[in-house]
């Protein structure tokens, strides 16, 4: 007994003095392994009251031990988690650091922008499809089928076909948007026999097989339209002219109407504006393209073009967007840098 005794001392005081895990295990060989010191004395010959007696006392010695084996391995394993809460702890006093806040990408600013100035002059916002009819983004729109814009060169097709098996596209323009709206307006018109005017805008984006520093293969526009019984040419400078200054803020600038030619409209006219102070000051930009609905794009719409007249514009949301910030190269608005989008944060 004396000695069983000295084992679990001896025991008791090698596990205290084991300052880690792996020196621990190993005094917990020395006593409790198959060939310890504890082992030794496991009772095997003997009368069975002297087996019984000396069986229990081994018995006690043993659970002594692993009971100052287990309590010993707690004492390390919450001694190495203090130490590690000491080395990771944090000053509850310091701020926050929080999360960056986010910001509207400048594209989408001018988008909502023109969306607001638009619809304090009168004008709907039409959204539509992006994949589109070869009729709706062509035909519609008075472009004969040999027009280059219809080529593989220009459009990007899809492996869908319309109703009448022609394939479907990414839309090159927004102005399908203007045909959608102006016969929904044409169905009512026919079921109420009610006349209003139709006064639209459709931004979005649009896709052309195109590439460089000012120009991408997605991109976004704003397509408008006024249609009534007594619309004028003049009616598209006034209107226009008024947006540019609300868009850039400035009553000192000048536009004017070029002529040109797109199919659907006529007469055209590429709309040019000319700042009168700051670094563009003197240099004409073109701006838009614009001109009266062509009677043939009336009749697509349902209307009858001896009735209805009216005017349609077209302009890049990049290149407002260049002209208001100042940006000189396209693809800034695309290559995610956060050193350029958070100056509009």
């Amino acid at each position: 007994m004396q000695d069983l005794d000295g084992i679990v001392a001896k025991a008791l005081a090698d596990f205290a003095a084991s300052a880690d895990p792996a020196s621990l295990e190993n005094a917990k060989a020395r006593y409790l392994g198959k060939s310890g010191e504890l082992n030794a004395f496991r009772p095997s010959s003997g009368t069975p009251e002297e087996r019984k007696a000396a069986g229990a006392a081994f018995n006690a010695a043993k659970q002594k031990i692993e009971q100052a084996l287990e309590a010993r391995r707690g004492a390390l394993a919450d001694a190495k988690l203090n130490e590690r809460l000491a080395a990771e702890a944090l000053d509850v006093t310091l701020p926050g650091r929080g999360r960056g806040s986010g910001g509207l990408h400048p594209v989408i600013r001018t988008w909502q922008r023109i969306e607001a100035i638009w619809r304090s002059i009168g004008f709907d916002v039409a959204d539509g499809p992006e994949i589109e009819t070869d009729w709706y983004n062509f035909t519609a729109l008075n472009n004969p089928e040999n027009h280059p814009a219809r080529s593989m060169q220009d459009t990007f097709y899809v492996d869908l076909k319309d109703e009448q098996g022609l394939p479907l596209l990414l839309r090159t323009h927004t102005s399908p948007m203007q045909v959608r709206y102006a016969r929904m307006h044409a169905e009512k018109l026919r079921q109420k026999a009610e006349w209003a005017a139709i006064k639209v805008i459709a931004p979005g984006r649009t896709y052309r097989v195109d590439s460089d520093a000012t120009h991408s293969p997605m991109f976004h526009q704003v397509e408008g339209l006024w249609i009534d019984e007594d619309i004028s040419f003049a009616d598209l400078k006034g209107t226009y002219t008024e947006f540019l200054r609300r868009f850039f803020e400035i009553d000192d600038l000048e536009v004017r109407f070029r002529p040109s030619f797109f199919p659907f409209t006529e007469p055209s006219a590429e709309i040019d504006m000319m700042f009168k102070s700051g670094t563009l000051k003197g240099r004409w930009l073109e701006i838009s393209g614009s001109g009266q609905v062509h009677p043939t794009v009336v009749r697509n719409f349902g209307l009858d073009p001896e009735k209805y007249i009216g005017f349609a514009f077209g302009s890049g949301l990049e290149r407002l967007t260049m002209l208001r910030y100042g940006i000189e190269d396209l693809r800034l608005f695309f290559d995610d840098d956060l050193r350029f989008l958070e100056q509009f944060s």
